[in-house]
């Protein structure tokens, strides 16, 4: 279970939770519409690459004070590093070269059901029946908004080859987030996703050069490198410090429903930025999400809320 103590030593679980799918809503349209000049491959070793650059300063001090502790985890560290950057990420941007991005979501926002049923079946760790019934209404929520308030384009709904790397993709997920348990308590969050990073890579090496010498090279372009580096920095380093800062907090099965957020910032994105119209269907999808949203984590904000300082 999650630390109360901890949840009130810096930003609110919640807040961080929040940021996080925002990050990651973002770098899924960097994904798809990149998709032509970056392979996936490349995609998940530049970024982690440009992440692992603007840590570096930062986690080297903390990697050889933490050295004791990273050695002593390092079977979890290596696990987690290789499902949680490496594998999870390529999955993720190889099949957004074969679906789309709107498929990409509506299979996604079924993380929250994934981390419960992992957390149940390998913890043993179950939600109360108002809890689940929150994680019922938000996805019910993602899923209005996604077929546009239509039974009928749900059903129609059906699944390539895109769409199965993309549903294992979340399951590298959902592992990793509720294998965040065996992160040592008391090691530095930069120090732990220094180290990972560094594992993500090293798995991602010789995917990346074969794709390069068999597949498709990179086209290297200004556009190309300004989005690695801002989703090295937001999608990669600040997306998951705080996803794993939230999951400490209040533990995995929460947290993983904030995921259903991340349609929810792609509708206000392009209502604000993109001048797209804004439907009822989206609006009660909206509210359904942040309903469930708010029944689920009553219970987490009464314990934090009620916890000594």
């Amino acid at each position: 279970m999650y630390s109360a103590r901890a949840a009130n030593a810096g930003a609110s679980p919640f807040v961080l939770l929040t940021l996080a799918p925002f990050f990651w809503a973002c770098n899924w349209i960097v994904g798809r519409g990149l998709s032509g000049d970056i392979p996936p491959f490349a995609m998940t070793f530049y970024r982690w690459l440009f992440a692992l650059v603007i840590l570096a300063p930062f986690a080297l001090p903390r990697v050889r004070r933490d050295w004791p502790l990273l050695r002593a985890r390092w079977k979890a560290m290596l696990l987690l590093g290789a499902i949680g950057i490496g594998s999870h990420n390529a999955l993720a941007y190889l099949g957004l070269n074969y679906t789309t991005a709107t498929n990409g979501v509506i299979l996604n926002s079924f993380i929250p059901v994934m981390i419960v049923a992992f957390s149940w079946i390998f913890l043993r760790e179950r939600l109360s029946s108002v809890q689940l019934a929150g994680i019922a209404i938000s996805l019910t929520g993602v899923l209005t908004i996604l077929s546009g308030g239509s039974l009928a384009a749900l059903i129609a709904f059906r699944l390539n080859g895109g769409d199965l790397l993309i549903v294992l993709s979340m399951a590298m997920w959902s592992a990793y987030t509720i294998g965040l348990r065996w992160r040592p308590p008391t090691l530095d969050m930069i120090t732990f996703l220094f180290a990972i990073a560094c594992v993500g890579e090293l798995v991602m090496l010789p995917f990346y050069i074969g794709e390069a010498m068999f597949g498709r090279p990179m086209i290297w372009t200004w556009s190309s490198i300004t989005a690695l580096v801002a989703v090295g920095l937001f999608s990669s380093v600040l997306a998951y410090i705080f996803w794993n800062r939230g999951v400490d907090q209040v533990g995995a099965p929460v947290a993983g429903l904030f995921v259903h957020l991340m349609p929810v910032f792609g509708i206000v994105l392009a209502w604000l930025v993109l001048d797209e119209r804004l439907h009822a269907f989206h609006l009660i999808g909206i509210a359904l999400i942040l309903t469930g949203i708010t029944i689920t984590t009553r219970k987490a904000r009464e314990t934090i809320a009620a916890a000594p300082d």
